[in-house]
């Protein structure tokens, strides 16, 4: 069994995705626009065909989904989750964090702490919470 991530930015997708590529060095392997579904019903969810079906991205070794929802439907905002980014070390972490950190909101600033040499917190500017930690322990 496999649990996989969605995360529904509600029209914003692609422009997330860019985001995501610059600031972490997302790579896309999937991304389907509502006008290139192989299902011609599924091509009336959305009253934009340039909209985000589905997408398919990988940071690092995981691999995050994404959509801009079926119009029709409620989508609620991202909360109660938190993505864990794990740096190389401090020098990545801070890269990672700013970059992150453009446009969003800073809710724990990268600090040392007695699990590793820094950590942080934030929301970026799509919505999604953030952890920013130093791979190896503190020394």
């Amino acid at each position: 069994m496999q649990i996989q991530t969605i995360l529904a930015f509600g029209g914003h997708s692609e422009a997330a995705i860019q985001f995501y590529q610059a600031a972490i060095g997302a790579e896309v392997q999937v991304m389907l626009r509502w006008k290139d579904s192989p299902d011609p019903a599924m091509r009336t969810f959305s009253s934009d065909p340039e909209k985000i079906m589905h997408a398919s991205f990988r940071i690092g070794d995981t691999i995050l989904m994404a959509t801009d929802g079926i119009e029709t439907l409620a989508q609620p905002d991202i909360k109660g989750i938190t993505l864990n980014l794990e740096a190389r070390d401090d020098s990545e972490a801070r890269q990672l964090f700013a970059a992150l950190s453009n446009g969003g909101n800073v809710q724990m600033p990268l600090t040392k702490t007695f699990w590793t040499s820094l950590s942080g917190m934030l929301t970026d500017r799509f919505g999604v919470s953030w952890m920013v930690n130093v791979a190896q322990p503190a020394s």
